[in-house]
C-alpha cells in the first residue's frame, strides 16, 4: 500500500530539485511554478517583497515518486500544478490549517474545481467562478498572409510610460485588478517580462506582446494587447510571430500562451499561426462570511 505525503519547502532549488522529473513530464501545465522559482532564483528570496515567504508543495510516495504539486504566494490565489482528482481533499486539508483565508485558487479546470469543492467542504467558503483560461503550446510556427506593413521592436526604457498605459488598458480588458505605476511596477507580474512592439513603417506602436524569460527550455507569450481602435488590422497576429520567432531563437523548445475560451477571435488567431490547445485553467475565488461580534 503506498503512503502519500505532502512535502512543503520555501526553498526554490530545494523544490526543483525534487520535483524536476514530475515538472518536466507536465512542462506547459507548470508554466506559472517555472516563471515564479525562476524570480527566486535568479532574484533572491525578497523576490516578491520583504519577508514575503512562498511556498512550494508536492506530493510524494514513499520511494518518492512526485504525484503532484502547486505553489502559494501569500495575498494570492494557490496554484495547482498537475493534481490528480483524488488528492484535491488532502491538499485541502492541508492549506486550511496554513492558509485559513486563501484567495482562491487556480489551475487546470478539473483540479481547480475539485480543489474549489474540497475547500468549501473543509472551510464553508463561498466559491465564485472568476476565469477561464485555454492554454496553447506552439507546434509549427506559420506566419499569417498576409503580414501587415511594419515590423517588431524591442520595448526599451524609453517607451515605458507608452508601456504601462497599455497595460493599464489590458489589465482593464481582462478584468485584472492591478497598479500599474513607477512605483508599482517591481511588485507586478508584468515587470519581468520582455516586451515588443508592432509599429508601422513610420514607427508608431500599434500593438504590444510580452514574454517571459527562457525557464526549462518554456517561454510563456503574456500579454498581447492591440488598442481597441486598432485591431481586425493582423496586428496582434504580426507581433505574437515576432515574440514566439524570439523565443525560439533565444533557445526555448516549448512556447506556451493562455487565452480566453469565450474570445472565438483570439483562439482562432492563434491556432492559424501553429499554436494548439494543451487545457483549459479555472480560476476560482474564496469569500469568507466574518464571525458574528459581540
Amino acid at each position: 500500500m503506498h503512503s502519500d505525503t505532502w512535502r512543503l519547502t520555501g526553498n526554490a532549488d530545494d523544490f526543483l530539485a525534487r520535483a524536476s522529473d514530475f515538472l518536466h513530464a507536465h512542462l506547459a501545465v507548470h508554466t506559472s511554478l517555472l516563471t515564479v522559482t525562476d524570480k527566486l532564483r535568479t532574484q533572491g528570496p525578497d523576490a516578491y517583497g520583504a519577508g514575503v515567504a512562498p511556498v512550494f508543495g508536492r506530493l510524494e510516495r514513499t520511494a518518492g515518486e512526485v504525484l503532484a504539486t502547486f505553489h502559494h504566494l501569500p495575498g494570492r490565489r494557490v496554484s495547482l500544478g498537475a493534481l490528480p482528482l483524488e488528492h484535491a481533499r488532502s491538499l485541502a486539508d492541508l492549506l486550511a490549517d496554513r492558509v485559513p483565508d486563501l484567495l482562491g485558487v487556480t489551475g487546470d479546470r478539473r483540479a481547480a474545481t475539485a480543489f474549489a469543492k474540497a475547500w468549501q467542504r473543509r472551510t464553508g467558503a463561498a466559491v465564485a467562478p472568476h476565469a477561464r483560461l485555454r492554454l496553447y503550446r506552439l507546434g509549427t510556427l506559420t506566419p499569417p498572409e498576409p503580414v501587415p506593413a511594419g515590423r517588431g521592436r524591442a520595448v526599451g526604457e524609453r517607451d515605458r510610460e507608452h508601456l504601462m498605459r497599455w497595460l493599464r488598458a489590458f489589465a482593464q480588458d481582462v478584468g485584472e485588478d492591478v497598479t500599474i505605476t513607477a512605483e508599482s511596477w517591481a511588485g507586478t507580474r508584468f515587470a519581468d517580462k520582455h516586451y515588443t512592439f508592432w509599429e508601422t513603417p513610420d514607427g508608431t506602436p500599434v500593438s504590444l506582446a510580452g514574454s517571459t524569460p527562457v525557464v526549462e527550455g518554456q517561454v510563456r507569450v503574456d500579454p498581447v494587447f492591440t488598442p481597441a481602435a486598432l485591431r481586425g488590422r493582423g496586428y496582434a497576429g504580426a507581433v505574437t510571430v515576432a515574440v514566439t520567432r524570439a523565443a525560439l531563437d533565444a533557445g526555448a523548445t516549448e512556447v506556451v500562451l493562455f487565452t480566453d475560451p469565450e474570445n472565438p477571435t483570439s483562439n482562432a488567431l492563434y491556432q492559424r499561426i501553429g499554436y494548439r490547445p494543451v487545457t483549459d485553467f479555472a480560476v476560482y475565488d474564496f469569500a469568507y462570511t466574518a464571525p458574528d461580534g459581540g
